[in-house]
């Protein structure tokens, strides 16, 4: 395709990329009613990789595409810097933080700053970099290269995958080839790119915790954030679930950040205390600041 020069593999899966983002963009353009086919982009690698295609479709910078990135306000630093680099448009509704005071700290089966930070509609048609090989879920759920997708708060769009059967080979090939930089976050300090990092908003639930620990010991600024956000909403909902396992957001930071369970942790935490170390671990606060490095 063009003068690149891909593996097989690669050529074929481009060429069917590039004819459902034309195929997208056709069917917008003809709906004729004002809609705009909108690039959801991320920062992360996949968006690069989506918008490098646009370009190869002939669609990049026609009047009906709209390349956007919904602020999360949590997002990794020079997330919007890159953003603004690739020439992608900043979209701001809510906060994180209002998510956190109305509600809490999100879980991994309560994500409801998901539905105010991402998951609502913009434009009726959207181009995704979703792929199946990321997660079992997404293999599952994500069958057809084309859906309706529905929001819990009622809005509607239709979505497009055109990385839907790309593998991280894939992507990483393609990167080289077309000398793609993405976001800063995905090299190491010699300059070497890795494919299987993945760029989310700092502290997301459903990283694992060994990764969310990972991403407060790379900005503890973020957990001075977090607690500040979890200590106004414990005083402001006296009678929030939090309260009957939790005398503080310190305490809660720790369950949250290293214990599989409440239980587990109420159990650790409410046992006599045996020794000197037994004392600082107890005490919340003071195992965040000494873990992270910084003053809470």
């Amino acid at each position: 395709m063009g003068n690149f020069v891909y593996s097989s593999r690669l050529e074929r899966l481009v060429s069917l990329s590039c004819l459902l983002i034309r195929h997208a963009y056709r069917h917008v353009k003809w709906q004729g009613d004002g809609s705009r086919l909108e690039v959801a982009y991320s920062g992360g690698k996949d968006s690069d990789v989506l918008v490098e295609l646009c370009k190869l479709s002939g669609v990049w910078g026609k009047e009906l595409l709209r390349p956007l990135h919904r602020c999360t306000t949590i997002d990794p630093p020079m997330t919007l810097s890159h953003c603004v680099d690739v020439g992608v448009e900043i979209y701001r509704s809510n906060r994180f933080v209002d998510c956190v005071r109305a509600s809490g700290f999100p879980t991994r089966f309560i994500r409801h700053c998901c539905g105010k930070l991402k998951e609502f509609v913009v434009e009726d048609y959207v181009l995704l970099g979703i792929r199946r090989c990321e997660s079992a879920n997404r293999a599952k759920n994500y069958k057809e290269p084309e859906q309706c997708r529905v929001y819990n708060n009622g809005g509607r769009c239709i979505q497009y995958y055109p990385l839907l059967d790309w593998s991280d080979d894939d992507i990483a090939e393609f990167i080289d080839v077309h000398k793609i930089r993405c976001h800063p976050l995905y090299y190491d300090d010699n300059g070497v790119f890795h494919v299987e990092r993945r760029l989310g908003c700092v502290g997301c639930v459903l990283a694992s915790k060994k990764n969310r620990v990972r991403d407060f010991k790379n900005y503890p600024r973020f957990l001075r954030f977090w607690c500040r956000i979890g200590a106004e909403y414990m005083r402001t909902h006296p009678d929030a679930q939090c309260h009957k396992y939790f005398k503080d957001v310190y305490e809660w930071m720790v369950c949250d950040l290293f214990y599989d369970s409440v239980q587990a942790f109420r159990r650790d935490y409410d046992s006599p205390v045996l020794s000197l170390f037994d004392d600082v671990k107890k005490d919340c606060k003071r195992r965040l600041e000494d873990y992270f490095g910084i003053k809470l």
